[in-house]
């Protein structure tokens, strides 16, 4: 495991977002809200964090949904993963969906996603005819079928 130093500027009254235990993959980041944010069933929000990086090259920031929120009370990230990319320097922001029947409350601090760092590799293109066959070959959506 190798560990990489990223700048980060935070203009929110948050702590930085850290990993809650020493095996996370993932680091949880705070609505930065001055009042609650009521989310209506169905209805999607794109909230500020109030977090501002440089992320080296070579490497991606992926925003997730937290599992608690989405289980306990149907709220999601939209585009998910989100893909904040290395020369993105704006406001990260977080899309979340309401998925329950009842409206949602997002308070100011709360836990609302999860971002993790990777690498990324980055590809050449080989123009060919044709590709190597496989057994799959052009099966596609559930054409191994149900078990």
């Amino acid at each position: 495991m190798s560990t990489i130093e990223i700048k980060v500027v935070n203009t929110s009254n948050n702590l930085l977002p850290e990993y809650a235990t020493q095996g996370s993959s993932g680091m949880d980041v705070r609505a930065y809200l001055d009042f609650p944010k009521i989310l209506e069933p169905f209805e999607r929000a794109l909230l500020p964090t109030g977090l501002f990086i440089e992320l080296p090259d070579g490497f991606e920031i992926q925003i997730r949904p937290r599992s608690g929120l989405a289980i306990k009370q149907g709220v999601t990230c939209l585009n998910s993963p989100g893909t904040i990319d290395s020369d993105y320097r704006g406001e990260i922001k977080i899309i979340l969906i309401n998925l329950s029947q009842e409206k949602q409350v997002i308070h100011p601090g709360d836990r609302i996603a999860q971002m993790v760092i990777q690498p990324v590799d980055k590809i050449k293109w080989q123009p060919v005819q044709v590709v190597t066959e496989t057994i799959r070959n052009q099966g596609g959506f559930g054409h191994t079928g149900n078990r």
